[in-house]
């Protein structure tokens, strides 16, 4: 990966002590100081080995800028977005390189609804990052209280879902083992599986930030869960990614659930529960076609959106939508707040897999079945444009989606050309009904760029 300092839709991030230093978070963190209105801003952290030090260098700036600073500690960034939407906040900042590298962190800024900022706000934000150093806003310095009780307050909301049963789930007893990656998961899902009365076998659960493995959730990353689930003969296992709004599941037979049926199950669920001039789903244009179909069967409703959490929620608004998310493999519940969501995710995989009755492989097996293949390709900004131009014409007969980079979908399987907003990289994924298909038309669309700067 291409170190460098990376401003998007989704913050910033970078290599600590590279282009991520205590000087860059000073920039931001003053610039925020002045970009919303009055109230408190809330902060937390990942739990990253080195998030403290540049946690305390955001804390200290805003204070010194004047704000009045409400501090959660260690959390998922769910819990800090949650506690900005029921609050009178004026907005939050995650220290956080979500599913990034060790050595990687970042700042992730969120408006006063408790969600993302979005294309036009992360434009006058930056713009004003870029103008330097202030003074404080109101002439004095600000103050720092504890927010650690929002962990709670998550939990309470979580328990309180409508479609959630947390007595008969706990009567079930579910074995389940956690992986928490030694991040913020490891302070809030623990707690959640013991109000929801399972057994839970931990791995990577203390919140030392010192990450055992590859953080991102992905299949090759996760297999010392799968083999424990085996052994373990557990009901399932349960992934979060650092900032725990990324959820992964594996099967009972120690298999990957896939992070695009996270959402898909997820959908389904809700569906079943919501009546039916209600069933809206909102997901984004790298998400699997088993949307669709799953709301076909159930008379229901998806949009798609550009990829970006934000872009999601802002559909989700618009359309009125009762849940949606990425394929990821994070939930978005209004009921609860507008953000991507490991522990909610949990929460209705729990209550699904109680009610149908079943093992996970089960409920897997009853939806629709795509297989998505996901490639990365390094490549210039300047040369961005030109790729663009070729994959159009290559394929001119398809349909095509400019929302978010390039969609094609043809009729048996779609290819997805998009740039990252958290990876200096090129992204290229395809979906076909087999692996092999799916594999091809990747193979085919990487060539075709390729190709061009041989």
């Amino acid at each position: 990966m291409k170190k460098e300092l990376i401003a998007s839709i989704s913050g910033i991030r970078g290599v600590v002590g590279t282009t991520l230093t205590p000087d860059v978070v000073v920039k931001y963190a003053e610039a925020f100081a002045h970009f919303p209105g009055p109230g408190k801003i809330i902060i937390g952290r990942d739990g990253r080995h080195h998030g403290a030090e540049l946690h305390d260098v955001l804390r200290r700036t805003l204070v010194a800028s004047g704000r009045r600073v409400v501090d959660i500690g260690i959390c998922p960034t769910p819990t800090v977005q949650l506690a900005v939407e029921h609050s009178n906040a004026a907005g939050g900042v995650i220290v956080t390189a979500s599913h990034n590298p060790q050595e990687w962190n970042g700042l992730k800024f969120v408006n006063r609804n408790g969600v993302f900022l979005n294309a036009s706000e992360n434009k006058r934000f930056f713009r004003l990052a870029e103008k330097g150093t202030r003074v404080a806003r109101n002439g004095s310095i600000g103050t720092t209280e504890d927010g650690s009780f929002f962990i709670n307050d998550h939990l309470k909301r979580i328990l309180a879902i409508r479609a959630i049963d947390p007595e008969a789930i706990g009567k079930r007893n579910f074995k389940v083992v956690l992986d928490a990656v030694n991040a913020s998961g490891s302070v809030i899902v623990p707690r959640l599986l013991g109000a929801l009365g399972c057994r839970v076998v931990p791995m990577n659960c203390e919140p030392t930030g010192i990450f055992p493995r590859k953080p991102e959730p992905l299949p090759e990353n996760i297999t010392a869960v799968m083999r424990r689930v085996k052994r373990e003969h557990a009901d399932l296992g349960i992934v979060v990614d650092p900032d725990a709004d990324r959820l992964v599941l594996v099967t009972e037979r120690g298999e990957p659930f896939s992070e695009e049926y996270t959402i898909i199950q997820a959908i389904d669920f809700i569906f079943r529960k919501t009546s039916r001039e209600k069933r809206i789903a909102v997901v984004n244009l790298s998400t699997t076609r088993a949307a669709d179909e799953v709301a076909k069967r159930r008379n229901g409703k998806i949009y798609r959106s550009a990829v970006g959490e934000i872009n999601v929620v802002e559909k989700m608004k618009k359309v009125r939508a009762e849940i949606g998310g990425e394929g990821s493999g994070g939930v978005i519940l209004p009921e609860v707040h507008y953000g991507r969501d490991a522990m909610v995710g949990i929460a209705l995989a729990l209550q699904n897999l109680l009610e149908s009755g079943g093992t996970l492989s089960e409920l897997k097996n009853a939806l629709p079945r795509f297989e998505i293949v996901k490639k990365k390709i390094t490549l210039g900004n300047e040369r961005y444009g030109d790729v663009l131009q070729r994959i159009k014409r290559h394929y001119a007969k398809f349909n095509m989606n400019a929302d978010d980079g390039l969609k094609i979908d043809a009729p048996d399987y779609w290819v997805h050309f998009r740039k990252s907003n958290t990876e200096p990289i090129l992204r290229v994924i395809a979906e076909a009904r087999t692996a092999e298909e799916a594999e091809t038309r990747a193979a085919e669309a990487v060539k075709l760029i390729e190709r061009q700067y041989k």
